[in-house]
């Protein structure tokens, strides 16, 4: 579904990325794991088309995504969680919702993609007249997921979807990724939470200093010396 090769991104002089290759087969959950700083972002941004790579290829069901604009490849069904959630905050969490839903193929499923949310997070649809800045942090999260649903994407990509969240408010958000899973959703995590990534992934890749250093099924991830050591505490 989603092919990376060789893919590198500089600030300036500084590489973020170094010749990072990965793929991401359809119906999969693929995590991107490492410590902060690794490129993670990076590499989230550049596939959505945030920032240009300086060489490299990534193709969305062979089409070249680096020719696209970001609202272009939103358009082809890539939906992005942003680290930070990047709400309206000035919204209602209605209108929040509805801009998720604003390309031609989201505004033909807006209703069913509305009701969708609301199934996953109750909460939202008793708030929904309700400003996005006055929610806590975990209903904030649960908006920027809902907002990404709306854009009825086939590939959504997490960015840190865990981050600065209580550990009942992380379990339920790894849960409802299982639950788009189950819709036929594929998942790109990207998460500094390693252990919990592993758990519900089909496959990882781990990032260090802009390079992909180990990739593998959870299994064989979870079970590198390495890993297990550095990333997992064992």
């Amino acid at each position: 579904m989603l092919n990376v090769n060789n893919l590198r991104v500089q600030y300036g002089a500084f590489a973020a990325l170094q010749d990072v290759s990965l793929s991401i087969t359809e119906g999969q959950i693929v995590s991107i794991v490492g410590a902060n700083g690794a490129g993670k972002t990076t590499l989230i941004n550049t596939i959505s088309g945030l920032l240009r790579p300086v060489s490299g290829e990534i193709t969305f069901e062979d089409k070249n995504l680096l020719h696209l604009e970001g609202h272009e490849i939103a358009a082809l069904g890539i939906a992005q969680v942003p680290e930070g959630r990047k709400l309206f905050t000035d919204m209602t969490v209605y209108e929040n919702l509805i801009m998720g839903g604003y390309s031609k193929h989201a505004k033909l499923n807006r209703e069913k993609s509305l009701e969708m949310v609301y199934e996953l997070f109750p909460i939202l649809k008793s708030r929904d007249k309700q400003l996005a800045r006055t929610l806590s942090g975990g209903e904030q999260q649960m908006l920027a997921i809902g907002r990404a649903v709306m854009m009825n994407p086939r590939l959504m990509m997490f960015d840190e979807p865990s981050l600065g969240l209580a550990p009942m408010i992380v379990q339920s958000i790894f849960n409802v990724i299982l639950r788009l899973k189950a819709t036929g959703m594929t998942i790109m995590l990207v998460e500094q939470n390693v252990r919990q990534s592993l758990q519900i992934s089909d496959y990882a890749y781990v990032l260090e200093t802009g390079r992909v250093v180990l990739h593998g099924t959870d299994q064989v991830v979870s079970s590198n010396d390495y890993m297990r050591k550095a990333y997992l505490g064992i």
